[in-house]
């Protein structure tokens, strides 16, 4: 498991706003419009949803609450299996141009982040992870040539299975010359898991006014806001090399691998707390706070230190906080909404795994929003559309 960075300004402080001298680089400028691709998975879900009646030719039914969550479930009679499928995205490219400037392979890394994307999807529901499935697809067959390369990715999904006690069933290595650019990658990994006992499942339906919101550490960018990471370089008169205030370089910092948190909550069952709903903050940053369909005030008054590479990249890019926790995870990898009994337990269970976290905020009756009182943001329903 990776440790979140130990480098971290004091609890409740953020960046300022940056580089006065150059204009904000948005994430839509950087390539990524969730405006157009958010209607894209709307449409997609709806139709989904009208397949669910082939199930019951098997005797089986879907879960309608997990229509819109980040994993898809099955009630099979004695257990619920849950399922996924992920991509890494464009964090590859950083690692390939990494190792032309420092000559070593980054991909034992990229192998962790491509697991934790579907792992970490899994796990909301609630969810053990049982199989892993690669896709590897190359844009030539020359790219499995690079004996160092190749088995670096093999180590390192080996690793990260092993980390969160899943089996890697197998996968698919197609050459998509054409399709994938020549002398790149492409990976994803999916994932099946078993929700048993029952009562494990977390789709949101005990969710209730008087809950805690439990914050885990990221490790860094994770493998979200890449396109902007990447557009960011050509700012940098040092590029990836650029140093940060950590020691570390821009390169080697976007680089750390994404934390798999399925050994959280193994651990928490094993405790005998059962969170009322999991949010992996990837995509969309913060707003993913807001994913339960319920009208709830989410109210957080204690956020986690920035990693030192995402402050670098909001002073950069000129991000205010608005922009960049709604973009980027900002330190925060995974909530539990736990009952509030049971929040500083949470907190301990995580630490025990290596993970730093925080008691955040609470659940609230009141209207569909998110409110981060140290900074003063705040978000409505409006600001995240996935149903």
């Amino acid at each position: 498991m990776t440790p979140a960075a130990d480098s971290h300004p004091p609890l409740n402080t953020a960046s300022s706003a940056a580089a006065p001298h150059a204009a904000p680089l948005t994430y839509e400028q950087a390539g990524v419009n969730y405006d157009l691709i958010d209607p894209l998975k709307i449409a997609a879900q709806k139709a989904a949803a009208a397949t669910a009646g082939h199930l019951q030719g098997h005797g089986f039914s879907e879960v309608p609450a997990s229509r819109g969550e980040s994993a898809y479930v099955v009630d099979v009679g004695p257990f619920y299996l849950a399922s996924i499928v992920e991509c890494l995205g464009s964090k590859a490219l950083v690692a390939d141009e990494m190792q032309r400037l420092t000559g070593r392979s980054w991909y034992e890394g990229i192998a962790q982040d491509t697991i934790a994307m579907a792992v970490n999807d899994l796990i909301t529901v609630g969810a053990t992870p049982l199989v892993v499935q690669a896709y590897w697809a190359a844009g030539g067959s020359d790219w499995f040539g690079d004996a160092q390369r190749a088995q670096a990715l093999v180590a390192g999904w080996k690793k990260a299975c092993d980390t969160c006690g899943v089996a890697w069933g197998g996968g698919e290595t197609p050459a998509l010359a054409g399709i994938v650019e020549d002398g790149r990658i492409d990976l994803a990994a999916s994932c099946t898991g078993i929700i048993n006992p029952k009562s494990r499942l977390s789709v949101g339906d005990h969710l209730e006014t008087g809950n805690a919101i439990v914050i885990l550490a990221s490790s860094g960018i994770h493998a979200n806001g890449l396109s902007l990471a990447r557009k960011l370089v050509e700012r940098l008169p040092q590029g990836y090399l650029t140093p940060l205030e950590d020691g570390s370089t821009y390169g080697q910092a976007l680089l750390a691998p994404t934390v798999l948190y399925s050994p959280v909550s193994e651990a928490l069952a094993r405790a005998g707390i059962h969170p009322r709903y999991c949010v992996n903050v990837t995509g969309h940053g913060w707003r993913k706070l807001l994913r339960h369909p319920g009208s709830f005030t989410y109210r957080v008054h204690t956020i986690p230190p920035v990693p030192p590479v995402l402050r670098f990249m909001q002073q950069q890019a000129g991000l205010d906080h608005h922009e960049a926790y709604s973009t980027l995870n900002m330190g925060a990898g995974f909530a539990y909404f736990v009952a509030a009994e049971q929040a500083q337990r949470t907190v301990e269970v995580a630490q025990a795994c290596g993970i730093p976290a925080w008691v955040a905020g609470t659940v609230e009756s009141g209207p569909k929003q998110l409110l981060v009182e140290p900074l003063g943001l705040r978000y409505s329903a409006d600001d995240l559309q996935l149903r």
